[in-house]
């Protein structure tokens, strides 16, 4: 049976999945994009299920190209946005909230530096207060009730 690796890329605004051959040869591609929500100035969000299904529905376009399955497939590598948040109800499996994507500007930098100094965080994290750190969408979701 012919082994591949999947690779699924997940960007700001499309996700993308690659299969390759043991040499390491690209033997289907598929990428689809799914929109940004702006609902605010500064605000950008992604829905989380919006995501899922677009990841889901490459993934099967790649599989079915090359007319493989699961079996197929001796491991898969991932890579994605990194500071883009999602908060899940841990019942039910469905987000609480849309992503908070890296490049969201919301205020919350500002009040947590005037706050909570972020010399505090930085000492007891190793990272400074910015909005691609999770610090900032972690204290959003702490104060907003769902």
């Amino acid at each position: 049976m012919e082994q591949y690796i999947l690779a699924l890329d997940e960007g700001t605004s499309s996700c993308r999945a690659i299969v390759f051959n043991r040499k390491g040869e690209p033997c289907a591609t598929a990428q689809r994009e799914f929109p940004q929500i702006f609902p605010k100035p500064g605000w950008v969000e992604h829905d989380p299920n919006e995501i899922w299904s677009s990841q889901a529905s490459i993934i099967a376009e790649v599989i079915t190209t090359l007319d493989i399955n699961g079996k197929n497939i001796a491991g898969i590598g991932i890579t994605n946005q990194r500071e883009t948040t999602v908060v899940w109800d841990a019942e039910t499996g469905e987000p609480l909230y849309n992503a908070i994507v890296w490049q969201d500007r919301r205020t919350l930098c500002d009040k947590l530096k005037a706050e909570l100094k972020s010399g505090i965080i930085h000492k007891k994290t190793g990272l400074l207060i910015d909005a691609k750190t999770t610090v900032q969408p972690n204290v959003f979701f702490k104060n907003t009730s769902f």
